[in-house]
């Protein structure tokens, strides 16, 4: 495995990171932006990025986008859509349960059962707990659409785990740069605080998990196309349990270093939280899923 991304792939993050930036939400008030948030459904569809693997893209190249995306806080579907052209179902949302977490202005869901993919209609997207994704109850009965063999069924879920660990990554490193802009800006003493130990060495923490995890991911990421199923499986769910736990000492700190501050509504510390749990509880995967060891 070459570690390098090509420069197609770099090309693919920068876009993506700079469409987050440009578009996605600067403070927790511009959630509620109707305006910005047309603009950005218009812009991430004129992409194509949606439909990533059905035109012919990596796994490696989808967890690019994925990670760009919840560092940003993109608060229009690609998660579920992405993982739904996947399974050949462009149009449409993946489901989780009863309820399509990331489905705004989308009306249809599909679910991958084993090696079975079944849909159905969708009812009106509201907010949730993740206040950055829509979600969405199923209105109408489930239908039997493909049958996956094996190997397909095994990558498949892999991809997912792969997506869902790629925006937790991407939470986590934007929960980091938020406490890091924070640390050099609040003064206490006449100093900035982060020039103090105590704050220093938990941003230092933090940024051992977020490297950790970009090594885990990404092989995760390329194990989707290049290993065999089984192992890319496993790959998957060690690095979804990997960038979960990480990720939520990650926005602990955050929270730590913004003080009383971190605790309010207008912190966004807390949106990115939300996101990491959310997308935890997506395909979860517990330690007696996997066969090595994770201290």
């Amino acid at each position: 495995m070459d570690v390098r991304l090509t420069s197609e792939q770099q090309q693919l993050r920068d876009a993506a990171a700079k469409l987050a930036d440009d578009l996605g939400p600067g403070a927790v008030g511009e959630l509620d932006d109707g305006e910005r948030v047309a603009r950005l459904e218009k812009t991430v569809a004129a992409t194509g990025w949606r439909s990533l693997r059905s035109d012919g893209a990596s796994g490696v190249e989808v967890a690019l986008v994925a990670e760009e995306f919840g560092r940003g806080l993109v608060d229009v579907p690609f998660l579920g859509p992405v993982l739904a052209d996947d399974l050949g179902h462009g149009d449409a949302t993946v489901v989780f349960g009863a309820i399509a977490p990331d489905a705004r202005g989308l009306r249809r869901g599909v679910w991958l059962d084993g090696d079975r993919v079944t849909a159905a209609d969708l009812g009106e997207a509201s907010p949730g707990v993740d206040l950055t994704r829509w979600a969405a109850p199923v209105a109408g009965d489930r239908t039997p659409a493909d049958a996956l063999d094996e190997d397909k069924a095994q990558r498949a879920h892999a991809l997912a785990l792969v997506v869902t660990a790629a925006d937790i990554l991407g939470a986590a490193r934007g929960a980091f740069d938020l406490a890091c802009d924070y640390a050099k800006m609040r003064e206490q003493y006449g100093k900035a605080i982060g020039s103090y130990q105590a704050v220093a060495h938990l941003l230092a923490e933090s940024l051992v998990l977020i490297e950790g995890s970009i090594s885990i991911l990404r092989y995760a990421a390329w194990a989707v196309d290049e290993e065999e199923p089984g192992v890319a499986a496993e790959a998957a769910r060690v690095a979804k349990v990997y960038c979960a736990k990480s990720a939520h000492t990650i926005c602990e700190t955050s929270i730590q270093v913004h003080g009383g501050i971190g605790n309010t509504w207008e912190c966004a510390a807390h949106v990115y939280l939300r996101r990491v749990l959310v997308s935890t509880g997506l395909w979860p995967v517990s330690l007696k899923e996997i066969s090595v060891g994770l201290s």
